[in-house]
């Protein structure tokens, strides 16, 4: 499943690459992460981490363009007894609609791959495999970037599969995100 979703990515970016107006770049900033339950009392605090990728930005008209990236995240949630750490390679492909001035909207599906599942207590971290290996998301968000291509970016990661492999419980990755991001030979 991992070969499948990676040659995908890598053929979006390919087919990107010849496309008349693509541009790189690099993003990265924090994460405000939590895990939802929407039928019980969810006592988990948000958790902060951050996000690190890259992004290849590939316009099909003058307003709109996809957004395909390769980001490192980590999320997970606080409780009064510990942390849960839940770190991911996530892969959006968001659609945008860019406006003349610099700001864009953007939403589109993203795919979750699990790299480490971890539960901190104390100077004490253990390792948990009740996490599933994917999780399916749903983005929403703003940007603005400048002329010379630094920008900003807040985004919203709403979960929409269960992350856990207890068939008794429901949970859902919510992530709120703000980064800064730079794209290559901007115009």
């Amino acid at each position: 499943m991992k070969r499948i979703i990676f040659s995908a990515v890598m053929l979006l970016l390919i087919k990107g690459a010849f496309a008349q107006h693509v541009q790189y770049g690099i993003k990265g900033g924090i994460n405000f992460a939590n895990i939802a339950n929407d039928a019980a009392d969810n006592d988990a605090d948000t958790k902060t981490g951050f996000h690190l990728g890259g992004l290849a930005h590939i316009h099909l008209t003058r307003s709109f363009a996809i957004q395909p990236e390769l980001v490192y995240s980590t999320q997970g949630a606080e409780y009064n007894n510990g942390k849960l750490k839940l770190n991911y390679i996530n892969i959006p492909v968001l659609g945008q609609y860019m406006f003349g001035n610099g700001f864009r909207l953007q939403t589109g599906p993203q795919l979750g791959i699990l790299t480490t599942s971890e539960w901190e207590s104390g100077n004490t971290e253990t390792d948990v495999d009740d996490f599933s290996n994917v999780d399916f998301s749903w983005s929403f968000g703003a940007g603005y970037v400048g002329k010379n291509g630094l920008g900003i970016d807040a985004r919203y990661n709403l979960g929409l599969t269960d992350v856990t492999k207890d068939r008794n419980n429901d949970f859902q990755n919510r992530v709120w995100q703000l980064g800064l991001f730079y794209q290559f030979k901007h115009k």
